[in-house]
């Protein structure tokens, strides 16, 4: 079981896709660190030795962020947004979208359920 930045990596997958489980790694970073720790993407995280997943661990360390440390980044850059009141700690604060998406038929997974609103009576005469 390789375990790298307190991820246990699935054994059955390859190399470039099984450090992908690690927050902060795509497809790209992946393929960048396994290539500075000379591992081939092709091989399977099952058949990594020691070497390897050492080599592999001190290239993340070096040159990324992830895991525990990017999400408290993260959620400092948005704290920081809504502080200073800008359009989009705004929009963070409000649970609205922030990048110009309309609002007004769709965003219903930042807005949340719909809440019907009732229609006003109309007064009888």
């Amino acid at each position: 079981m390789a375990r790298i930045a307190g991820i246990d990596l699935p054994k059955n997958k390859r190399g470039v896709i099984g450090l992908t489980y690690i927050f902060g790694i795509g497809r790209s970073r992946s393929s960048e660190i396994l290539a500075k720790a000379e591992v081939s993407e092709d091989t399977k995280v099952q058949d990594w030795n020691d070497d390897e997943l050492s080599k592999i661990r001190q290239a993340l360390q070096e040159e990324f962020k992830v895991e525990g440390a990017l999400r408290s980044e993260i959620q400092t850059n948005i704290k920081r947004l809504m502080d200073i009141g800008c359009y989009r700690g705004v929009r963070h604060r409000s649970g609205l979208p922030l990048r110009g998406q309309r609002t007004k038929n769709n965003s219903r997974t930042r807005k949340g359920k719909r809440k019907t609103v009732a229609n006003k009576k109309k007064a009888t005469k």
